[in-house]
């Protein structure tokens, strides 16, 4: 849920990047913060317990936006990969505003693009969220490599919500900043429909 600071004139927004593990969230990450100029961002924080990763930082996008002259300040988080780290996932997951769901795009990754799917769905429902309702982008990653899925095969197994999705390759930081710009306006959207 976003957080107003009135005094910094700014909305802190929370969006998470989630998806099986090695399938690029964490990549999505490293990649927007080393193009980021702000010098206003933070330090880009590892919670490493191996084989467990969260990953984070926060800052201020230049291409933002204001809403009511505050500008956005995004913190992004990513869940630790791997299901059978659930409670880890469950706590990053409070207090979001937005979703990236991340998939790989290899075919033999499939089921387990599936299995994080339905992981998200039930740990959302658990924390009183409805999947449909929230902002969420779906992104198919690792694009470039030989053996991957296609478009329309990813979409018909893991976007039944017809939320936006984009083809990536987020080593090279394709298809990286159109997800988070995506979800961004998403959240945006939702903020000017209710009361700051």
């Amino acid at each position: 849920m976003a957080v107003v600071n009135k005094e910094a004139k700014e909305i802190h927004c929370k969006v998470v990047y989630y998806g099986p593990s090695l399938g690029g969230k964490t990549t999505n990450i490293q990649w927007v913060y080393q193009k980021t100029a702000d010098p206003g961002k933070s330090d880009l924080i590892s919670f490493n317990a191996n084989p467990e990763r969260t990953v984070f930082f926060d800052f201020l996008p230049m291409a933002g936006g204001q809403l009511h002259g505050m500008k956005m300040r995004l913190h992004l988080y990513s869940v630790p990969g791997q299901v059978i780290y659930d409670a880890s996932r469950r706590l990053v997951l409070r207090g979001l505003d937005g979703i990236i769901f991340v998939a790989d795009s290899q075919i033999e990754r499939m089921d387990e693009n599936i299995e994080a799917l339905k992981n998200l769905e039930k740990n959302l429902e658990k924390q009183g969220y409805d999947i449909k309702k929230i902002p969420l982008v779906i992104q198919y990653n690792k694009r470039d490599l030989p053996n991957v899925a296609s478009v329309a095969e990813l979409r018909t197994a893991l976007n039944r919500f017809n939320a936006p999705d984009f083809e990536a390759n987020a080593a090279i930081g394709r298809g990286v900043l159109e997800s988070l710009s995506t979800v961004s306006k998403q959240i945006i959207t939702i903020l000017k429909g209710g009361e700051i």
